[in-house]
C-alpha cells in the first residue's frame, strides 16, 4: 500500500532509538548447600581415623611381627605355589568353559543335558567338598585304564601316584572355574546380536567359521572383562587347597602359626595383605582389559587414575583462580 504524499520521513527526522540497558553483572551461580552430605562424609572420615589409630597403637597386631614375616622365605614360597595353581586353574577354567558353553548352545539335546547338569551340580556343591573328594578318590579307584569302553584295558595308571597335592588342587579349582566360567562365554555368546547371527549366514559362510570371525570378537567384549573378575575369586579360593595338604600362602602361615602361637595374628595379616596385593594386581588388570575392550562401544573411553587425578588438579586450580579473582 503507497504512502500519502508528504508523509514520508527521512531517517534524520525519525525519533531517536531508546538506549540499550546496560548489562548487569556477571551473576555467580553458587551450587545449593547439602548438610547432609558434609555430615556423612565428617563421620566417614572420623570413623576412618578412629579405625587407622586402632591398627596402629593396638599392641595386639603386633606390627613387629608383621614385618618380620612378611618376607620370609616360608611365605613367598606359599605365594609362590598360590600363584602357580591361581595360574593354570584359571587356564584349564577358561578352556573348559569353552567346552561346556559349546555344548550348552548345541544343538543335541544329550549335549545340552550334559552340560547343564555339570555346571547346576560344580555351582551347587561348595568347592572345599569337591576338593576333599578328589583327594580321596583314590579309595574309590585305585587304577584308572584306557582302552575299549566295557572291554579290554590298554593302558593303566596308579592313580595314587597321578593324583598329587599340585594336582588334586589344580584339577578341583579348575573343574569349580569350568562351570562358572561356561555360563560367563555362554551370556557373551548371547550377547551377541541375532542379526549379526543372520548376516553372516546369508553371506553363506560356515558355522565354524562364522563363529570364529564374527561371533567370537563381538562375544570378547563381554567374556574377557567378566571372566578377569572371576579371576578375583579364583584367587581367594585358593585358600582352600590348605585342606588337601598342600602349602600355598595360606598353608604356609597356617603351619607357621601352629608353630609360633603368639605370631597367630601378624601371620594373618600377612596373609590378608598379600591377598589383598594379588586381588589389587588382578583389578587394575581388569579395569584396562574393559576400557580395551570398551572401544567401538563408548563415544568416550573411561579414564584412567591418572587421568582423573590430572583432571581434578586441573578443577582445582581453575576454581582457587576463580575465587583469587573474585
Amino acid at each position: 500500500m503507497s504512502e500519502p504524499p508528504g508523509a514520508a520521513v527521512s531517517l534524520a527526522e525519525a525519533p531517536p532509538a531508546a538506549p540499550s540497558p546496560t548489562p548487569p553483572a556477571a551473576l555467580r551461580v553458587r551450587p545449593s548447600r547439602r548438610p547432609g552430605r558434609w555430615i556423612a562424609t565428617a563421620v566417614v572420615l572420623v570413623l576412618i581415623a578412629q579405625f587407622a589409630h586402632g591398627l596402629a597403637t593396638n599392641p595386639f597386631y603386633q606390627w613387629d611381627r608383621f614385618g618380620y614375616w612378611f618376607l620370609r622365605p616360608t611365605i613367598l614360597d606359599g605365594l609362590l605355589v598360590t600363584l602357580e595353581v591361581a595360574a593354570l586353574s584359571a587356564v584349564l577354567g577358561l578352556l573348559g568353559g569353552i567346552v561346556l558353553a559349546l555344548a550348552r548352545l548345541s544343538r543335541s539335546p544329550v549335549l545340552r543335558a550334559v552340560s547343564w547338569t555339570y555346571v547346576w551340580a560344580l555351582r551347587s556343591v561348595p568347592l572345599i567338598v569337591v576338593l576333599i573328594f578328589l583327594y580321596n578318590f583314590s579309595a574309590l579307584y585305585q587304577t584308572l585304564s584306557i582302552g575299549v569302553p566295557f572291554g579290554p584295558a590298554f593302558f593303566r595308571f596308579d592313580e595314587s601316584r597321578l593324583a598329587t597335592d599340585m594336582a588334586v588342587a589344580v584339577l578341583g579349582l579348575s573343574l569349580n572355574e569350568a562351570a562358572y566360567a561356561a555360563e560367563v562365554v555362554r551370556g557373551g555368546v548371547l550377547s551377541v546380536a541375532q542379526g549379526q547371527h543372520e548376516a553372516a549366514a546369508a553371506l553363506g559362510l560356515p558355522r565354524l567359521h562364522r563363529f570364529r570371525r564374527i561371533v567370537l570378537p563381538q562375544a570378547l567384549r563381554s567374556i574377557v572383562p567378566n571372566y578377569v573378575n572371576q579371576l578375583i575369586g579364583l584367587v581367594k579360593s585358593t585358600s582352600l587347597v590348605f585342606y588337601v595338604s598342600l602349602l600355598d600362602l595360606f598353608g604356609s602361615a597356617q603351619t607357621m602359626g601352629s608353630t609360633y602361637p603368639g605370631d597367630i595374628v601378624p601371620l594373618l595379616l600377612v596373609v590378608t595383605a598379600w591377598y589383598l596385593i594379588l586381588t589389587s594386581v588382578v583389578s587394575v588388570v581388569q579395569f584396562y582389559v574393559e576400557r580395551h575392550y570398551a572401544r567401538g562401544a563408548l563415544r568416550a573411553l573411561p579414564p584412567t587414575p591418572l587421568q582423573r587425578l590430572r583432571a581434578h588438579s586441573t578443577g582445582l586450580r581453575e576454581r582457587f583462580r576463580k575465587e583469587a579473582a573474585v
